[in-house]
């Protein structure tokens, strides 16, 4: 079998494509994508940081993308998945990369890959590679998709790796335990390295794991600890402590997120040198689109992709931080392979009113099945609509100036109402 060049040289064509190309969205296994790597001769000599989690990627390099910049860096930032614009997913120097950076990018890995198929998102992570290497980056922070062992990111060497947290998500991937969970995300650790992990209570099989490998582990609670201190922040280890301000991102669980982050940044300064000021000024600065948003006022509109259990807690947590005088209307929508009840349950009682839609997706789940979720654990009013968009205008429609509206479930769910917004699904560092 030859390689089949799209007809469509544009980035568009090019998605399409390489969509197309595997038969499964999925494959767990780095057999492939590191036979592909050796072809390209892709093997960066930047330092690479890797972060992988459950929850508090997405913060987690936000915040260490934003530092390094402070700092002068030039930053390549790979993260998934997108909201509006595939170039979200690759950003150099805070900025999205051009559709002609990644039409080369794929086009140097078809030429590569002979016969060899890959998924979407192992094209996708050689592509942002091959994107930071051809830009010259400083260094690098790539963000696991799934899981962490077989991820198409972890055929790169780190010198840190960072878990933020371990819950029960992709359990058909990963396992139905954390301790199964656990052992997969520990997988991006290294021999030598630091291996940070944020979790309060991390499984033993991560723990485990990384004392057989001889990684450099560091837990929360143990080598590094933080404390909340009036409107700053206290990080302490057995090297620094720092008095700092608060993370530019709502809700108190971000101290996890910003003390991992601060500890790697600490681990590295031998090689990435960075001051107070900078960290400082990076914590200060960092935006990420997506959690606990706030895009509009009056009524008030929060966006949070919110779709397991752990994150549906996190943001019960920041709207009884954030009270409105009025009521809190839900458009919600989620796929139906995550766990729907835990995350209803998590965010009933702080929802007055629901609007439901399935989401423009193929694993979307049916608004019926959505409803019967919520009627299990609200006597709230629910109402269902043709699509997100429509549940999301109604909303509004019912809304007063004093409620808010929160919209949640999915990355999909969310992007759905970026677009209706005009918002750019662009993340990192906040305009200033």
């Amino acid at each position: 079998m030859t390689s089949y060049l799209p007809g469509a040289r544009d980035l568009a064509g090019w998605l399409a494509y390489i969509e197309a190309l595997h038969p499964a969205s999925i494959e767990m296994s780095l057999e492939r994508v590191e036979l592909v790597r050796q072809r390209l001769g892709l093997d960066p000599q930047f330092p690479i940081l890797i972060v992988a989690g459950t929850n508090g990627k997405g913060s987690t390099c936000a915040m260490l993308e934003s530092i390094y910049q402070a700092a002068g860096y030039r930053v390549g930032c790979y993260t998934s998945p997108h909201f509006v614009r595939y170039n979200e997913r690759v950003r150099i120097g805070g900025i999205e990369v051009e559709d002609e950076v990644l039409v080369k990018a794929f086009e140097a890995i078809e030429q590569a890959r002979h016969e060899t198929t890959l998924t979407y998102f192992e094209f996708g992570t050689l592509a942002a590679v091959w994107s930071m290497v051809e830009a010259n980056v400083d260094m690098a922070i790539l963000e696991v998709g799934l899981g962490g062992r077989l991820d198409a990111v972890n055929v790169f060497s780190p010198v840190c790796s960072i878990v933020t947290s371990v819950d029960l998500d992709h359990m058909d991937f990963l396992g139905n335990d954390r301790e199964c969970i656990g052992r997969e995300k520990a997988g991006v650790f290294r021999r030598g390295i630091p291996a940070i992990c944020g979790d309060d209570q991390p499984p033993l099989s991560l723990q485990a794991y990384a004392t057989d490998i001889g990684a450099d582990l560091r837990l929360i609670g143990r080598e590094f600890s933080f404390q909340p201190q009036g409107a700053d922040w206290r990080y302490r280890s057995s090297t620094h402590e720092y008095l700092l301000p608060l993370p530019a991102l709502a809700g108190e669980f971000q101290l996890n997120n910003a003390a991992c982050v601060i500890n790697a940044v600490d681990a590295l300064l031998g090689i990435l040198p960075v001051t107070l000021e900078h960290i400082q000024q990076g914590l200060q600065r960092v935006a990420l689109n997506g959690r606990f948003q706030l895009c509009r006022h009056q009524p008030q509109v929060i966006l949070d992709v919110a779709h397991n259990p752990h994150a549906a807690w996190a943001l019960a947590s920041n709207l009884v931080q954030h009270p409105v005088v009025g009521r809190t209307l839900a458009v919600f929508s989620m796929l139906a392979d995550k766990d729907i009840k835990g995350v209803v349950q998590a965010t009933a009682p702080h929802v007055d009113a629901w609007y439901i839609a399935k989401v423009a997706h193929g694993r979307g789940a049916e608004a019926s099945q959505l409803r019967d979720s919520v009627a299990q654990a609200s006597s709230r009013q629910v109402s269902m609509h043709a699509d997100v968009i429509a549940a999301y205008r109604q909303a509004c429609n019912d809304a007063g100036e004093n409620d808010r509206i929160i919209v949640f479930g999915s990355f999909f769910t969310v992007a759905d109402i970026m677009r209706e917004l005009a918002i750019s699904g662009s993340t990192g560092v906040a305009a200033h």
